[in-house]
């Protein structure tokens, strides 16, 4: 699946030399990604800057974006809530939040090149079994980015997740998860939560009476 490219900036608003982002968090970092949980005040114009690495973006709140390019064209950016876009590594640039509200954005820096042997592919691929609730947002050599959708009550069959991955919840999470070899567990989360998850293979039931969703970022490196 194509991916589509953006540049997004999230947090280096400044306002008098200080950081203008409302919050700034860094819920996972390891040597494969580092994750920023940002919070940026509308109309607050970043210094002159560039990102070095490819992110994914994902947008807890919908709003706008302005750019301007040392020695370009300046572009606009518009995204929805619960919208998750490719940022390629660019040049030097400045950016301002053109709507009227504070944005929420998890920025997943990516650190390392894709692996051409790391493929979240095979047999027991959640995406080929279990189309009904996973779907592929975009893959590109370096992550496949899945939207996951399972209502109050739904299972998602036996599957398995051969890479590490990241996960963003874009609801509240409580479900009943047992493993293959029957090992069960009772995984809670709140919406804007990021956590880390190893390969495993498992079903999943959703025990809240609320439907569910999470983007899941499947690392290549």
């Amino acid at each position: 699946m194509k991916t589509p490219v953006l540049l997004s900036c999230a947090w280096l608003a400044v306002s008098g030399g200080a950081a203008a982002a409302e919050r700034i968090a860094t819920p996972l970092e390891n040597d494969q990604v580092k994750v920023l949980d940002v919070t940026v005040q509308p109309h607050e114009k970043t210094r002159m800057h560039q990102h070095k690495v490819n992110r994914v973006m994902v947008y807890l709140t919908s709003g706008t974006q302005h750019f301007e390019f040392e020695g370009g064209k300046p572009s606009d950016l518009t995204w929805k809530e619960g919208q998750a876009l490719w940022s390629p590594a660019g040049g030097m640039h400045t950016a301002e939040i053109t709507s009227s509200q504070p944005v929420r954005i998890i920025e997943v820096e990516l650190r390392k090149p894709g692996n051409p042997a790391r493929s979240p592919a095979g047999p027991l691929d959640p995406v080929k079994v279990d189309a009904k609730h996973y779907h592929v947002e975009f893959e590109n050599d370096q992550v496949r980015v899945v939207r996951v959708k399972i209502g109050p009550g739904q299972t998602a069959p036996l599957h398995e997740h051969k890479l590490n991955r990241v996960v963003i919840y874009l609801t509240d999470q409580n479900f009943k998860v047992t493993s293959a070899d029957g090992r069960i567990e009772t995984p809670q989360h709140k919406s804007g939560d990021v956590s880390l998850a190893p390969p495993g293979k498992h079903t999943e039931t959703n025990i809240s009476d609320k439907p569910f969703e999470v983007f899941m970022i499947e690392l290549k490196s």
